[in-house]
């Protein structure tokens, strides 16, 4: 699966925060992200279920013809 490309406006005070926490923690900004990311969603998942990709994959096999 090609991944996807996202860009956000993300203010100065947050976007420093941002970096200094993902240098504490050996990460680039990109990568704490993701990290953030994936916690969130299998947060997410434990509360209410897994999330349903079929529409994902349905959509990809469309474009693929």
């Amino acid at each position: 699966m090609k991944s996807k490309h996202l860009g956000i406006v993300i203010d100065p005070e947050l976007h420093y925060k941002l970096h200094y926490i993902s240098k504490y923690e050996g990460r680039s900004a990109n990568s704490q992200i993701l990290f953030l990311l994936r916690k969130y969603i299998s947060e997410f998942e434990s509360a209410n279920g897994s999330i349903d990709l079929s529409p994902l994959y349905d959509e990809q096999e469309k474009n693929s013809k």
